[in-house]
């Protein structure tokens, strides 16, 4: 495994396609040159290699756990009544997505979607909802993490095109009316710090059923574990979501700022980082380390068909 990527990082490295997620000034400042890629077990074994120590905000890679956080506080069915599950076959901030008959946006992952889920973390105060939020993040990575202030700040100030989607939302009632809250919180989500060796992590607590495997802590009811990774496999790569399934077919949630997060259930969590982005927002080199693992470790999901009939008899 060690061998594997490292093989991976050394053929990958010298790609320089994409570019930097310069809409958000704090985001252009990374070094594109940054590569790290780490894989965790569903049993807690860990290989790395690269920058894996180095930290940038999860941007939207969080929204899954969020989601998780949710379904945990309100129920599958509440959640479900106010945020759909449905591909929109759409970028990420697209402005025209939200169901006007259901009163709902079409999936967590979107943007609206995702602000729609923030709003749903329970805690008394602006405060408690952000410790909440941080506690949970914390279970899944095993240490205390953090927002940015510097990205929250920009994002903050630059995000126009959120305050029109939340304002959108609110006119059509699929939010409360403290806006500014509700965005403040999802800004912050957003600009989290984490580690491509943290999202291998999130990943490899997916992949052992919510249990994060080295620290033996619950981050997710296991329930709702595979309501993470349907929205994931279906809708975590947004309008490459169908190509994605089709070529690396694993529950996976990029980044804008470079991240990716990969989960092949009861076996291993992927996590990579690079920054330079594609057309759609996602890590050039993610994509590629993530289908040749995919391919080189037989870890796409329908790849499972032929093995567990096989083990039935049949």
């Amino acid at each position: 495994m060690q061998e594997l990527i490292e093989e991976l990082y050394h053929r990958y490295l010298p790609i320089r396609e994409g570019k930097l997620a310069d809409y958000i000034p704090e985001l252009a400042k990374a070094n594109p040159d940054s590569f790290g890629i780490s894989l965790v077990t569903a049993q807690g074994q860990c290989y790395e290699v690269g920058d894996c120590g180095r930290k940038f905000t999860i941007q939207s890679i969080s929204k899954p756990f969020v989601y998780g956080i949710a379904l945990e506080d309100f129920g599958r069915e509440e959640v479900l009544r106010r945020v759909g599950v449905e591909p929109t076959g759409d970028a990420f901030n697209s402005i025209i997505r939200l169901d006007e008959a259901s009163k709902r946006p079409y999936n967590p992952m979107v943007n609206a979607g995702a602000i729609a889920t923030s709003n749903l973390i329970a805690g008394a105060s602006p405060a408690d909802r952000l410790n909440r939020l941080m506690a949970v993040f914390a279970a899944y990575v095993g240490h205390e993490v953090n927002p940015d202030m510097a990205v929250f700040l920009s994002e903050r100030s630059t995000g126009h095109r959120n305050r029109a989607i939340a304002h959108l939302m609110l006119n059509f009632r699929m939010i409360g009316p403290n806006v500014d809250e509700i965005l403040d919180l999802y800004f912050q989500q957003c600009s989290l710090l984490v580690t491509s060796s943290d999202l291998a992590w999130m990943a490899a607590t997916l992949a052992n059923g919510g249990v994060n495997p080295g620290s033996g802590v619950r981050a997710l009811p296991r329930q709702y574990v595979r309501d993470l990774l349907s929205v994931m496999f279906t809708c975590g790569l947004y309008d490459f979501s169908g190509e994605w399934a089709y070529r690396v077919g694993l529950p996976a949630k990029s980044g804008v700022g470079g991240g990716m997060l990969a989960v092949a259930p009861g076996r291993l969590g992927i996590g990579v980082y690079s920054p330079l982005l594609d057309e759609r927002g996602t890590s050039v080199r993610a994509i590629r380390v993530c289908q040749e693992l995919s391919s080189r470790l037989g870890l796409h999901v329908f790849d499972q068909t032929e093995s567990i009939l096989s083990e039935s008899g049949s």
